[in-house]
């Protein structure tokens, strides 16, 4: 029976609604309660996937309104795709939330509030030249002392939690973050294993540029010529997360035009995020009759780095990082682990460096909290989930943690400062850089 409510709001609309099939995989067994981090932290069985599904057919159904209400319980979701991994009947939770966040953003307004900070996330975040205009304004905020006085006040957590959040996140402005150095075409040093395309990113090479600069060094040092086009937009992993399809289409198309007759054997991406989209473009193009079957095409050619390197194997030589033995632990971002199925390359490539010994952590699994922009609309769960993390990974010992993903990189630098330990956050790349360079970690005054 349909309540007055559902027939005000009679749910989801005609247009790619959550499979009926899908959801029907589902047996409520509950085996991804534990591996899922919002259910963990909030405990509700509303926000779990199993509760989630559950709403997702009642809505199929009519039996349940698309509301405010329901809609909490999908934002909820970090989208990290744990549930996946671990559920033993292959429910496909990943399509299932890909089908229901779109249905939300057009069905389901939201406040006033939330739409500034959503159009204001959409319109700057994935367009890096947007984002300089505002880096300089910012930069003057945090070197003038006010930003230590914003947070000492703490009065943007009473009005504004959101924003606070946002702002609690920004991590130290580097001076090369405005401009991009790195040349269209890199040659290979020494003979010319093969050509490849190179994704830049777009937070990436703002707030961490010397992961780019390291994966070419690392990719030219081992016989790849690597091209990097000079007009690159956003691989449209915010707004595919978030349910902005249209959006996400867009920019898909137009990565898929970036770098259609570069001739690369390989497009390859050092942020996981980005490449688990990225690989998804086959699907979320799969009714554009114009690009669906380019897409697929794409889909072929992408790779995260360490995926490629590990397949192709290293040339070059690499030296230890330092006199004794170094251990290391390697943080699994999601969209790596669980999106894109890699977890033993990295690990292979780390071990590869002379005197690297990798430890594991607790709940390797769980998420950091950073999701995209969670972190930001969600702060409370995320900040848990971030405590959590640094906790697991600081205790292993490891004098380095090892990290493939932008926001992963922010979230547990973040964090590792609240808790006040002084760890370095690198991206695996830099590590292989500095190893095939032969530069030490006391040199670079980083242990």
């Amino acid at each position: 029976m349909q309540t007055s409510d559902s027939v005000a709001n009679p749910g989801f609309d005609a247009h790619n609604p959550p499979d009926p099939k899908l959801i029907d995989s589902c047996v409520h067994c509950g085996f991804c309660l534990s591996t899922c981090p919002s259910y963990r932290v909030i405990g509700k069985e509303m926000d779990s996937p199993r509760g989630r599904i559950y709403l997702m057919d009642g809505i199929n159904e009519g039996e349940i309104p698309l509301n405010a209400a329901t809609v909490q319980h999908f934002d909820s979701c970090l989208g990290c795709l744990a549930c996946v991994t671990t559920c033993p009947s292959g429910v496909q939770y990943d399509k299932l939330i890909g089908a229901t966040r779109p249905q939300i953003e057009r069905k389901e307004p939201r406040s006033l509030p939330q739409k500034l900070l959503r159009q204001f996330i959409f319109s700057v975040f994935p367009y890096p030249n947007r984002m300089r205009a505002l880096l300089r304004p910012l930069g003057l905020y945090q070197k003038s002392g006010l930003q230590k006085l914003v947070r000492s006040l703490k009065f943007l957590d009473a009005i504004a939690p959101q924003l606070s959040a946002m702002e609690a996140i920004l991590p130290e402005i580097p001076a090369r973050a405005f401009t991009d150095s790195i040349p269209a075409l890199i040659p290979a040093l020494g003979e010319k294993r093969y050509r490849v395309g190179m994704l830049l990113g777009c937070v990436q090479r703002l707030f961490n540029p010397d992961v780019n600069d390291a994966t070419v060094r690392v990719l030219t040092a081992n016989g790849c010529e690597v091209v990097v086009p000079e007009v690159q937009g956003c691989c449209g992993a915010l707004s595919h997360h978030q349910g902005q399809e249209e959006e996400a289409k867009q920019f898909a198309r137009r990565m898929i035009d970036t770098f259609a007759d570069t001739g690369v054997d390989a497009i390859l991406i050092n942020a996981s995020g980005c490449g688990h989209t990225m690989k998804e473009y086959g699907h979320l193009l799969q009714d554009d009759p114009n690009y669906c079957t380019k897409a697929e095409a794409f889909v072929r050619k992408v790779k995260d780095v360490q995926e490629f390197l590990a397949e192709v194997g290293l040339t070059a030589p690499l030296s230890p990082l330092q006199d004794q033995p170094l251990t290391l632990v390697y943080q699994d971002a999601c969209h790596m682990l669980h999106g894109q199925k890699i977890s033993v390359q990295p690990r292979q490539l780390l071990r590869k460096i002379p005197g690297v010994q990798l430890r594991e952590p607790v709940d390797a699994a769980l998420c950091c909290g950073s999701a995209g922009i969670y972190n930001i609309l969600q702060p409370e769960v995320a900040n848990e989930l971030g405590r959590q993390k640094v906790e697991n990974l600081t205790n292993t010992g490891a004098e380095i943690i090892a990290s493939a993903n932008i926001g992963c990189y922010v979230q547990i630098s973040r964090h590792l400062k609240l808790q006040d330990k002084s760890v370095p956050v690198l991206h695996p790349m830099q590590l292989l850089d500095y190893s095939i360079r032969g530069i030490r970690l006391k040199d670079l005054q980083l242990l």
